[in-house]
């Protein structure tokens, strides 16, 4: 219902300057965020050809002036899309490589402690993961602390610490979430 109460009157008003500023500036940092993207990442995400096909020639770009006119380019693309997909999917990204990192440290802890705790710490990982092999970490952890005092390229240990990311990865696999799910080894 119309009345005549100027107070009830609120103007749609358009966005002002500023706010456009800060809206093309938020796509232009995507667009860098999808550039900084290592390839294999960049193939995950659903992007639309012509965006792609933008972002791919902006990560061969050396030149600075080339490259921000690019950024500037991606961020004329992404005017013309919903960018909260990309975003929500960048973040999702971010948060597989943080799963990917918090496995990579636990399993350097384990292979470490088991060096340096021989037995005890071979068991103590056998009680939270026991489907690992005993007999092929046990070797492991004798050919690896053998690398060490002998001063040897630390063959055993890299194979060591393959066999715990296996035991790991898999553990999460079968907890059936696919997220890894940190259980840091306490120290002696």
């Amino acid at each position: 219902m119309w009345t005549d109460d100027p107070d009830d009157y609120e103007p749609e008003l358009p966005p002002s300057k500023s706010q456009l500023k800060r809206d093309s500036a938020a796509l232009h940092d995507l667009g860098q965020e999808l550039i900084e993207l290592p390839p294999e990442q960049l193939a995950r995400l659903d992007l639309p050809p012509g965006l792609l096909d933008a972002v791919r020639l902006g990560q061969t770009i050396t030149a600075h002036g080339g490259l921000r006119r690019q950024r500037k380019y991606i961020g004329k693309l992404l005017r013309d899309l919903d960018p909260e997909p990309i975003r929500q999917a960048l973040a999702d990204l971010k948060v597989v490589s943080a799963d990917a990192v918090r496995l990579q440290h636990t399993c350097e802890r384990w292979r470490e402690r088991m060096l340096a705790g021989g037995d005890a710490a071979v068991n103590e990982f056998l009680a939270e993961y026991p489907e690992a092999d005993r007999q092929k970490l046990r070797q492991l952890v004798r050919d690896g602390q053998r690398e060490r005092q002998a001063g040897q390229a630390p063959r055993a240990a890299r194979a060591l610490f393959r066999h715990v990311r296996e035991t790991l990865s898999a553990d999460a696999d079968a907890d059936g979430t696919g997220e890894f799910e940190e259980e840091a080894p306490e120290a002696d």
